[in-house]
């Protein structure tokens, strides 16, 4: 089923403060990507094929708070078929597409978008 949440971001203006705090404060697992300028943020036992092992929880990621990203609070991540199909129905809805399709390495595609509130919001389709 598409729709579903399956990933959240925070942003930071300091990495290693932000990595500090919640690796020190919740035993998070974070592994930085410097050529992707992302942190994978690991918060439960995890299945490196199919992601968390255990039911309740999801993973995430953590990014430089930027001039196309300004956002101060975490975004949600929602699973589509299709980024661009999604794009499309949040523009007829009021949204705005702030990031069109784009690629996230060979595991798929994520595209971002503001909801008619103004909330930063991740779209992520399977490669």
């Amino acid at each position: 089923m598409s729709g579903k949440v399956v990933h959240f971001e925070l942003p930071f203006d300091d990495g290693d403060r932000a990595r500090k705090f919640y690796g020190d404060t919740f035993g998070w697992q974070l592994m930085p990507m410097p050529d992707m300028d992302y942190t994978i943020v690991t918060t439960g036992p995890t299945d490196q094929e199919s992601g968390p092992s255990e039911p309740g929880f999801i993973n995430g990621g953590m990014f430089e708070r930027s001039e196309q990203f300004p956002g101060k609070a975490p975004n949600i991540v929602i699973d589509v078929p299709s980024v661009e199909d999604a794009l499309k129905r949040v523009v007829e809805a009021g949204g705005a597409v702030v990031t069109e399709r784009m690629p996230v390495g060979d595991m798929g595609f994520a595209g971002y978008f503001t909801d008619t509130e103004g909330n930063l919001v991740g779209l992520w389709e399977s490669a």
